[in-house]
């Protein structure tokens, strides 16, 4: 990645422009069965969208708050990198009644309620499918996001300084985002090319660096596997030789 890259919309931007094929996250739930792998172009595409929506349909900006209760998923990851990209603060598992919007999947819709502003649900179904009925009060975030545009600029520049992230009670900047995820990339051992396979939930810093920061500042790419205590050790052996995964943090 670029050493001048100073927010994670910069550091997709880096991993579009050097090789938009390859892999970049590879998401299992052993609950279900589910296995989906987006290059870089799909995510990134992904994320222009849901950037559209949140910008356009859902009028955020940036300096929001937006409550993200949701699980380690590669959803989460689209909207984790959709908030950099307007410039929202992703507040992981944050209150919703302090909340400027709120998305949610299917297990915190109750909780969700409480926030005043726009509300997003998101089924977490195989192949990024709807609610068979939507819930009320909530944009069904798959009925929505297939129409928006392929391309996403901010109505204002997102400040590298400013608020993006807040984890385990932890505010982060973009800058200091970036840093940690690059300094959670050396200790992982990762590099171009590397692949990190993980079972972490997304609700800490490390399980979001894992499952997320840490391989795209390098380059790198992720097995993120919810439900992976699922998996007895020769399945988990197997996972590990079928995908190349070069190093793991379970």
């Amino acid at each position: 990645m670029n050493a001048t890259d100073r927010t994670p919309a910069d550091l997709l931007r880096s991993a579009l422009a050097a090789d938009p094929a390859r892999p970049l996250v590879t998401f299992y739930d052993d609950a279900t069965g589910e296995r989906v792998e987006l290059s870089v172009a799909t995510f990134a595409n992904w994320v222009a969208k849901t950037a559209n929506l949140l910008q356009g349909d859902l009028a955020a900006e940036p300096g929001d708050r937006l409550a993200l209760l949701l699980p380690a998923h590669w959803q989460t990851a689209v909207w984790l990198l959709a908030c950099s990209s307007v410039g929202v603060v992703a507040e992981v598992g944050g209150d919703p009644a302090d909340a400027d919007l709120v998305v949610s999947g299917p297990d915190g819709l109750e909780a969700a309620r409480a926030c005043s502003g726009e509300r997003v649900a998101l089924a977490l179904r195989p192949l990024g499918g709807r609610f068979p009925q939507p819930p009320e009060g909530f944009v069904d975030y798959a009925v929505e996001v297939p129409g928006q545009g392929d391309r996403f600029a901010p109505f204002a520049p997102v400040d590298p300084d400013a608020p993006a992230l807040v984890v385990d009670g932890t505010e982060l900047t973009s800058t200091q985002l970036v840093a940690r995820a690059r300094e959670e990339a050396g200790a992982l051992d990762l590099s171009a090319g590397s692949r990190l396979l993980t079972g972490r939930s997304y609700d800490s810093w490390e399980g979001l660096a894992a499952g997320l920061y840490a391989p795209l500042a390098a380059g790198a790419s992720v097995i993120l596997c919810r439900h992976l205590d699922r998996l007895d050790a020769e399945g988990l052996a197997k996972r590990v030789a079928s995908e190349r995964a070069t190093t793991t943090a379970a």
